[in-house]
C-alpha cells in the first residue's frame, strides 16, 4: 500500500476527531400579543414562519425586510424582533444586532435569550467582559455556557470559574440547571467523561430537561458513543418535537454512526425547522464528503458560511475538504476568513499550519503550529506537538 504524505496524515489525524456541529437548545418561540393601538393584525408565529421559508430559498435580505416591516407595525412582540436581531447577527451587522437586543432588554430586562444574543455580539467584538456580564444574566436555560468557557479562557481566568461553578454544583445536588450547566462546562473543555456525570445529575432531579438530554447525548457521541447517543436525542425529540438542537445532533450521530440514508431524512427534518441555523448544512456536507461528492460537500460550507458567518465548524471542515485534496492556497484563504471573524480553540491555527506547510511556507506554518499549541482543542495540540515537538506554545490571539 502507497505510503500518505506527512501532511495527508497531519489532516487524516484531525479528519479523526472531526464532529459535525453540536447545537445547543435553542428557547421556544415566545408570543406577545400585546399589539393595542397598531391597527394590524398580530401573528408573530406567523412572521417568523415567514421569514424563515424565504431564509429557506435563499432570500436573506427579503427575510430581513419582511420582519422590519412587521416589527414596525408590533413594536411589543419580543419574538420577531430577537429573530430580526438574530438575521443581523448572522448577515455581519453587528450594531444593528446590538441595537435590536438592547431595544428588547429596555422593556424587558429579564429575556434571557435576548442576553445571550447580546453576549454573543460582544464576544465577536472582543468586549470580554461586557460578553461574560450578558452571558451570565443568560442562565440558566440558554446554551451560554460553551461561551462563558471561552470568554474566561481569553480571560485568564478560567480556572477559577471552573472551581466556583463545580462548588455551587455540589452545594446544590438537585438542582437541574445547575448540574446541566456545569456538564455543559466539561463538554466545552473536552472532557465528556465529567460531563456525563453532571448531565445524569441533572436528569435524575428532571428527566424531561431538554439541555441536559442534549448535551448528555453530545457527550457520548464525543465518546463516539453512537447508540447511547442517539437515544438521548430521540427522547429529546419525543418530548419535543419541534427541537432543533436535537434533529439536528441526531441527525449529526447518525452521520458519525455511517448511517446516511437515516442522517439525510433527520438533517432534512432539521432543516424545516430553522433554515437559518447554519449547522445543519455543515452537516449535509459532512454527509456529501462521506458519500464522496467533496465539490457538493465544499459547496454546503460555503452556504453554512453564507448563512451564519460565525459557525466555526464549516470554516474548519470547508478548510479540511480542500486540504484533503491538496488545495492549499484555499484553505488558508478559508481559515484566515474564519479567524478574522472569531475566537479560535487551536484547530484553526493548526489547520492553517498544514496549508502553509503545503505551500512550502514552512517558518509561517511553525508560527502556527505553535498558536495551536496554546488553544483548548487536544487533537489540535496533538498535531501541532507532532510537528514541533520542543516548542513553546504562542498565546493565541483574539479577533
Amino acid at each position: 500500500m502507497r505510503r500518505r504524505s506527512c501532511l495527508a496524515l497531519l489532516v487524516a489525524l484531525l479528519l479523526a476527531a472531526w464532529c459535525p456541529a453540536a447545537a445547543r437548545a435553542g428557547a421556544p418561540v415566545v408570543l406577545n400579543p400585546n399589539t393595542a393601538g397598531s391597527g394590524l393584525t398580530s401573528d408573530p408565529a406567523g412572521a417568523i414562519r415567514t421569514a424563515r421559508g424565504l431564509i429557506a430559498q435563499g432570500k436573506m435580505q427579503d427575510a430581513i425586510t419582511s420582519l422590519e416591516t412587521y416589527v414596525f407595525g408590533h413594536p411589543n412582540e419580543i419574538a420577531p424582533r430577537r429573530f430580526l436581531g438574530d438575521l443581523y447577527f448572522r448577515t455581519g451587522q453587528l450594531d444593528r444586532a446590538a441595537f435590536t437586543y438592547q431595544e428588547i432588554l429596555a422593556s424587558d430586562g429579564g429575556d434571557r435569550e435576548t442576553h445571550n444574543r447580546l453576549g454573543t455580539v460582544y464576544a465577536i467584538q472582543n468586549r470580554v467582559d461586557d460578553a461574560i456580564r450578558e452571558f451570565d444574566k443568560a442562565l440558566p436555560g440558554t446554551d451560554s455556557v460553551s461561551d462563558l468557557v471561552a470568554l474566561h479562557q481569553r480571560k485568564g481566568d478560567l480556572a477559577t470559574y471552573e472551581a466556583q461553578m463545580k462548588r455551587t454544583a455540589e452545594r446544590y445536588p438537585t438542582d437541574p440547571a445547575l448540574q446541566s450547566e456545569v456538564g455543559q462546562i466539561y463538554d466545552a473543555l473536552y472532557e465528556p467523561y465529567i460531563a456525563i456525570i453532571y448531565f445524569r445529575r441533572a436528569l435524575d432531579a428532571d428527566p424531561s430537561d431538554l439541555s441536559a438530554l442534549n448535551g448528555l447525548g453530545v457527550a457520548y457521541l464525543d465518546m463516539h458513543d453512537y447508540a447511547d447517543a442517539q437515544e438521548q436525542f430521540t427522547e429529546c425529540l419525543r418530548l419535543a418535537p419541534g427541537a432543533y438542537p436535537c434533529a439536528n445532533d441526531l441527525g449529526a450521530a447518525m452521520l458519525e454512526a455511517k448511517q446516511y440514508a437515516d442522517a439525510q431524512r433527520m438533517l432534512e427534518r432539521a432543516r424545516s425547522l430553522a433554515p437559518e441555523r447554519a449547522e445543519t448544512y455543515v452537516n449535509f456536507g459532512f454527509l456529501s464528503d462521506a458519500l464522496g461528492d467533496w465539490h457538493r460537500a465544499a459547496a454546503y460550507y460555503a452556504q453554512s458560511i453564507a448563512v451564519d458567518p460565525y459557525v466555526r465548524e464549516a470554516y474548519i471542515d470547508l478548510a479540511l475538504s480542500y486540504e484533503d485534496h491538496k488545495l492549499y492556497p484555499l484553505a488558508e484563504a478559508t481559515l484566515l476568513k474564519g479567524l478574522a471573524a472569531m475566537a479560535d480553540d487551536g484547530r484553526f491555527h493548526v489547520l492553517l499550519g498544514i496549508a502553509y506547510a503545503g505551500e512550502g511556507k514552512r517558518s509561517l506554518a511553525d508560527d502556527q503550529f505553535r498558536l495551536a499549541l496554546s488553544g483548548t482543542n487536544p487533537e489540535a495540540q496533538r498535531v501541532a506537538r507532532l510537528q514541533l515537538p520542543n516548542a513553546s506554545p504562542t498565546p493565541l490571539r483574539t479577533p
